[in-house]
């Protein structure tokens, strides 16, 4: 996990998806990129259900900076399981209902988060052939 400020922390949260039902309007709960749960008062903690870190989305080892639109809120187990993978990762949990559950999948980050790096970094060799 990186030495991140409280205003990056709080940058990266406002990223996170709110959950419509969620009734405190994503203040405390969200959900990451898997569909896992995560609270923002578990920040950093990794033996907690809902505990949560900042991602690179495109990997500081392919180039990626610190930049708040290279960053996302991710569970800490899925933050784990996707290392240093890019543009595919795979998952190690998500929610069902109210609650995290074990789920190992595939997943590719989205077109228009491709997009937004593709402009943060245009002569990135790990963007070309996504």
């Amino acid at each position: 996990m990186g030495n991140f400020t409280e205003d990056k922390k709080i940058a990266v949260w406002s990223n996170a998806a709110i959950v419509p039902e969620d009734k405190d309007n994503g203040k405390v709960w969200r959900k990451d990129p898997c569909g896992a749960w995560i609270n923002f008062n578990q920040y950093g903690d990794t033996e907690a259900d809902y505990g949560w870190e900042i991602d690179h989305i495109l990997p500081e080892a392919k180039n990626g900076t610190d930049h708040t639109g290279n960053l996302c809120a991710m569970h800490w187990k899925n933050n784990r399981s996707k290392a240093d993978d890019f543009p595919s990762f795979n998952t190690a949990t998500t929610s069902n209902g109210d609650k995290n559950v074990d789920s190992v999948e595939t997943r590719k980050w989205n077109e228009s988060t491709i997009k937004r790096l593709k402009e943060l970094y245009p002569n990135n060799q790990h963007l070309k052939n996504c």
